[in-house]
């Protein structure tokens, strides 16, 4: 049973300018999720959004794009958009953790209300013209909101369903609940893909030997921390990592260096993704001080050599 290996979407992160350069470099990502989409009062989206899943700056990528809503009229409107634009799936984000989606009763803030979410799937589904895909939170603050709603999405032609076993009120840290995700495996007719904490190869290991039936894994943080980690699962062999990576990184900031204006913006750019990058770095403590330490572009290409010069990769 092949795996797939799904790009997750993270806000500020994995835009098309990060999705494009990661696609030059490595392999091994079956699909790449956007990060979600939104209308405004006026049923506008914001032109940075469009922009961001225009399938001319998504090439040679299979790019699914996810919208954010709790109102069919909302979410017809954007599935149609997106069908326009030659998409063939979206994906439905009730996972998003933040307080000021979760307030609004969006990402995981529908959770709690399983009715709503029946309602808004029974008044869209027979009008969609393109296939849909759920990601989702186990619950808000009840781990167990998630057995209320497997029955209702079974009533629907749903693609697939991203779980990440964890609540809302969690963010990203605390438990996992894999105990939870193994029962949504025997409660649900729909295709069911892992999400949360795959942030090593030995982390995927063990969570395959555990769930055998699950061929389908949504990597975020794992990934941008380690862009080796697909392949890594694909069992690819790769030498000269270190070399790789500083290649990957270059790309990357000449792209954002194009399209952001002034060196301010960029480095704050860069400085979140060494978040990541540096946690697979020897030492990865000071690499990432002597990023956030670098006040000029000269000065942060100096802490970039040091950091794959000095250091190891160790990932």
């Amino acid at each position: 049973m092949a795996n797939r290996i799904l790009l997750a979407p993270i806000q500020g992160v994995t835009d098309y300018h990060f999705r494009n350069t990661f696609n030059k470099f490595f392999k091994g990502v079956d699909f790449m999720y956007s990060p979600y989409l939104r209308v405004d009062k006026n049923m506008q989206l914001k032109n940075s959004k469009v922009i961001d899943i225009l399938p001319s700056n998504n090439k040679n990528i299979n790019l699914v794009p996810q919208i954010m809503t709790n109102k069919p009229e909302e979410f017809t409107y954007m599935s149609k958009f997106l069908f326009d634009k030659g998409y063939e799936h979206i994906n439905w984000n009730l996972g998003c953790p933040f307080a000021m989606v979760t307030n609004r009763e969006l990402g995981s803030g529908l959770l709690p209300h399983h009715n709503k979410i029946e309602d808004i799937l029974e008044k869209v589904m027979t009008v969609l013209p393109i296939k849909l895909s759920i990601k989702m939170r186990i619950g808000l603050e009840n781990e167990n909101d998630i057995f209320k709603i497997l029955p209702i999405l079974d009533k629907f032609p749903i693609l697939e369903i991203i779980i990440h076993p964890r609540t809302g009120k969690q963010m990203y840290k605390g438990q996992v609940y894999t105990s939870i995700f193994e029962k949504c495996l025997a409660l649900s007719s729909h295709k069911i893909c892992y999400n949360g904490d795959i942030n090593a190869l030995d982390d995927y290991n063990n969570l395959s030997n555990r769930f055998k039936t699950v061929n389908s894994w949504m990597i975020g943080r794992g990934l941008i921390k380690n862009p080796f980690l697909a392949m890594q699962i694909n069992k690819v062999l790769t030498e000269n990592k270190m070399e790789i990576f500083k290649e990957f990184h270059d790309a990357l900031c000449e792209e954002y260096l194009q399209s952001l204006s002034g060196s301010s913006h960029l480095l704050s750019k860069m400085i979140v993704f060494w978040e990541y990058f540096s946690l697979s770095f020897s030492n990865s403590h000071k690499v990432y001080k002597r990023i956030k330490k670098a006040t000029s572009i000269s000065k942060y290409k100096i802490a970039v050599a040091q950091n794959c010069n000095e250091e190891k990769w160790i990932a």
